[in-house]
C-alpha cells in the first residue's frame, strides 16, 4: 500500500515517526515515552491519560505497515499536520471528503485552505487551543472550501512527542462528515417553525370565522326586510359580499395549516381562478405581469376548492420567485381529451377528457439535474430559511390525491411550466345538483318545526342563529356555555329534537357536552358547528356516531337546511 505522505512505511519516515510517538522503538535516537524531541515535559492535558508502558505493550507487535493500513482504511477522514498547519498525510477518507487526489508533504497544502474562509478562524483557535495543551472541547464544525453544503465535525488533538519544527507530526485531526446530520437538523427546525406557524394560522382562521358568521347571518336577517328595490338592499349585500371575501382568505389560512375541511365538489376552473385574481396580482408584486387564459366551454370538475387554490397560489408563489427581476406569470385553462394511455415521464396519463391549468413563468428555470427531485418533501434550492421545500410537494399530493396528473417542462434561463391535469367531471342528468349546495338550500323550503338546543359561547353568532332559526319556525333553547346547557338539560322535560353546540368552548366543550348529553338523551341528534375542520372534530369524538358538521362561516339558509336536513332525515 503507498503512504499517501509519499514515505515507505518499512523505512520509518511519518509512520516510523508516529510509531516512536506511541511508543515502539525507533531506533537509538528514540526518545524516551512521554517525553518529545526536545526534552521538555508534556502537558498532561495533551495526551490521554494512559500510561506509556500500557500503550507500548498494546503497539508491541505491530509493525508500521499494519499502522499505515490501519491509517489508511479508517472509517473518518484523518490527517497530520505539522506545527505551522501544514498537512502531511491525509487517509483515503480524507481525500474523499476534500475532493483531493491524494495528499503529500510537498504539494504545501494547508488545514486553513480545506474549510470556508469564514470557517478558518475557528479552525486556527482550536489548533492554538490544542498545542497550549487546553483539555479537548467540542468539536467544531466546519465547512468545506469546495462545497460549502459540506460540512464536517473536526477533532483537534495535539501529539504526544510534538515537534519543534516544521515538517513533523504536531497536530491530528479527525473529520466526520455531519452533512445529513445538519440537513435533517434545518428541516426539523423548518417543519417544528412550519407546524407553529400553522397552528397560529388556525387559532387566527377560527377566531376570524366566528367574526364573519355573525356578519353574514346578521346581513342575510336584515335582507329579509329589504327588498332588492330598497335603498339599503344594495349597502347589505355590499357587506355581505365582503364578509365573502373575508371568508375565502380565512379558508386559505386554514388550507395553509391543512386544517381545512375537504368537501369535493363540482366547480368551473375559471370562475375559481377568476376569485383568486386579485390576491395573485398582490403576491405577484409591480415588476411581474399576470396573464389569465380562460379556455372556451371548459369542463367541470370535482374537487376540493380550498386545496385547488392552494395549489394555484404554490405554483404561483414559486413562479415569483424564480423571476426576482421581474418577468410574466400566464396561467391558462383548456380541455383536452387523451385518445390513448401515454407515459410522460413518471406519470401514466390514462384515456379520457382532462382540464388542463398551465401556470408557466418566464423566470430563470430549473436545471435538468433537478427537476427529478422537485417534487421531493423538503427539497429545495432556495437559500436556507427562503423556503420550506414543501409547496411542490404539497402540489402533487393534492392533485394525485385528485385523481389528476402534474406535468413539469423547464429550460434554464426561459422558464418554467407547470401543467395540472384534472380528470373531468361527467354528471348524470340523474344527478342533477349535488346535496348540501347553496343553489338547493335556496330551491326549498326551509321552514319546520321541532326543539333545538343551542350552544355557543360566542355571543354574536348565537344570537344569528337562534334568530334565523326561529323565523323558520323552531323553537330554540340557548345556552352560551356547556355547563349552562347541562342545567337547563337537567330541568327541561320536554324533548330536544337537536342539539346544535360549538365544538371549541371553554370548560365544558363540545365532545364533552355531546358525551354528557347522549348519556341523558340517547337518540338525540347532534349538529357541530366550528370554524376548525371536520377531520379535527372526528379525531376527538372517534367512537361517537351520528354527528353532522357545519363549518363557519355559514348562512342563514346553510344553517336553515342544515336543520331540517337533519331533522327530517
Amino acid at each position: 500500500m503507498a503512504d499517501p505522505s509519499g514515505n515507505n512505511p518499512a523505512t520509518g519516515g511519518l509512520f516510523g515517526d508516529l510509531a516512536r510517538l506511541f511508543g515502539k522503538g525507533g531506533g537509538p535516537g528514540s526518545a524516551p515515552a512521554g517525553t518529545p524531541a526536545g526534552g521538555a515535559a508534556i502537558p498532561p492535558t495533551a495526551v490521554p491519560a494512559v500510561p506509556s508502558e500500557a500503550v507500548a505493550d498494546g503497539f508491541a507487535g505491530i509493525g508500521n505497515e499494519q499502522l499505515a493500513q490501519a491509517f489508511e482504511n479508517a472509517p473518518l477522514a484523518i490527517v497530520f499536520a505539522d506545527r505551522a498547519g501544514r498537512v502531511l498525510a491525509g487517509n483515503r477518507m480524507f481525500c474523499e471528503l476534500t475532493g483531493l487526489g491524494g495528499v503529500s508533504p510537498e504539494t504545501g497544502l494547508t488545514l486553513s485552505a480545506l474549510v470556508q474562509a469564514e470557517d478558518a478562524g475557528l479552525l486556527a483557535e482550536a489548533i492554538a487551543q490544542a498545542l497550549a495543551g487546553s483539555p479537548p472541547g467540542h468539536p467544531v464544525e466546519l465547512r468545506m472550501a469546495r462545497d460549502p453544503d459540506l460540512v464536517a465535525a473536526g477533532f483537534v488533538r495535539a501529539l504526544k512527542g510534538q515537534g519543534e519544527g516544521d515538517g513533523t507530526p504536531s497536530l491530528m485531526l479527525h473529520l466526520i462528515d455531519v452533512s445529513q446530520r445538519k440537513k435533517l437538523e434545518v428541516q426539523f427546525v423548518q417543519s417544528q417553525k412550519m407546524q407553529a406557524v400553522g397552528q397560529l394560522a388556525g387559532g387566527v382562521a377560527h377566531d376570524f370565522n366566528n367574526l364573519l358568521t355573525a356578519m353574514i347571518g346578521f346581513c342575510d336577517l336584515l335582507l329579509l326586510r329589504h327588498s332588492p328595490g330598497d335603498q339599503s338592499f344594495a349597502d347589505i349585500m355590499q357587506i355581505k359580499q365582503n364578509a365573502n371575501r373575508a371568508a375565502n382568505l380565512v379558508r386559505q389560512l386554514l388550507a395553509f395549516s391543512r386544517q381545512q375541511t375537504l368537501r369535493p365538489r363540482v366547480l368551473d376552473v375559471s370562475e375559481v381562478l377568476s376569485e383568486l385574481s386579485h390576491l395573485l396580482r398582490r403576491l405577484m408584486g409591480e415588476n411581474i405581469r399576470l396573464d389569465m387564459r380562460h379556455g372556451r366551454n371548459l369542463d367541470l370538475v370535482k374537487v376540493d376548492q380550498g386545496q385547488i387554490e392552494q395549489v394555484i397560489l404554490n405554483l404561483a408563489v414559486n413562479a415569483r420567485d424564480a423571476m426576482p427581476e421581474g418577468g410574466a406569470l400566464t396561467i391558462a385553462t383548456e380541455t383536452i381529451e387523451i385518445i390513448r394511455a401515454q407515459q410522460i415521464g413518471t406519470e401514466e396519463i390514462l384515456p379520457g377528457r382532462y382540464v388542463r391549468i398551465e401556470v408557466a413563468d418566464t423566470g430563470t428555470g430549473i436545471p435538468p439535474e433537478v427537476v427529478p427531485r422537485i417534487f421531493e418533501p423538503f427539497f429545495t434550492t432556495k437559500a436556507v430559511g427562503s423556503g420550506t421545500g414543501l409547496g411542490l410537494s404539497t402540489v402533487y399530493g393534492i392533485v394525485k390525491q385528485t385523481g389528476g396528473h402534474v406535468l413539469v417542462s423547464s429550460e434554464v434561463g426561459e422558464g418554467t411550466s407547470f401543467s395540472i391535469l384534472l380528470p373531468a367531471y361527467a354528471a348524470d342528468a340523474a344527478q342533477g345538483v349535488e346535496p348540501g349546495e347553496e343553489t338547493e338550500a335556496r330551491s326549498r323550503d326551509l321552514t319546520g318545526a321541532g326543539t333545538i338546543m343551542l350552544v355557543e359561547d360566542e355571543d354574536p353568532v348565537r344570537l344569528f342563529s337562534a334568530r334565523a332559526l326561529r323565523n323558520k319556525g323552531y323553537k330554540v333553547i340557548e345556552a352560551r356555555s356547556g355547563e349552562a346547557a347541562m342545567e337547563i338539560l337537567a330541568a327541561e322535560e320536554q324533548p330536544i329534537d337537536l342539539l346544535i353546540t360549538d365544538v371549541v368552548m371553554p370548560g365544558i366543550d363540545g365532545p364533552t357536552l355531546i358525551r354528557l348529553v347522549r348519556e341523558r338523551r340517547p337518540h338525540i341528534k347532534v349538529l357541530c358547528i366550528s370554524g376548525y375542520s371536520e377531520d379535527a372534530l372526528r379525531q376527538r369524538i372517534a367512537e361517537e356516531t351520528g354527528i353532522a358538521f357545519l363549518s363557519k362561516p355559514f348562512s342563514l339558509k346553510q344553517l336553515a337546511g342544515r336543520v331540517k336536513e337533519l331533522l327530517e332525515g
